[in-house]
């Protein structure tokens, strides 16, 4: 299985930056990048709070994918 995730849509539909993403949710902008690129699967905190941010569920954001694509 593969975690897919719309964060890259969500900051561009939201006019941020990895590096104000990072600070708004306490990490690295390397960390963003990685999550963006599929190489890191963020903690469920990390997870909650890209969702309070961005006003969506989590479900919406990270997407368990059987097929490695999004839907």
């Amino acid at each position: 299985m593969k975690l897919d995730n719309r964060v890259r849509e969500l900051r561009a539909r939201f006019r941020m930056s990895q590096t104000e993403l990072a600070e708004a949710i306490d990490v690295s902008r390397q960390t963003i990048s990685l999550i963006e690129r599929g190489d890191y699967s963020p903690s469920v905190v990390l997870a909650l709070k890209m969702a309070k941010l961005f006003k969506e569920p989590v479900e919406f954001i990270f997407i368990l994918n059987d097929e490695g694509e999004l839907q």
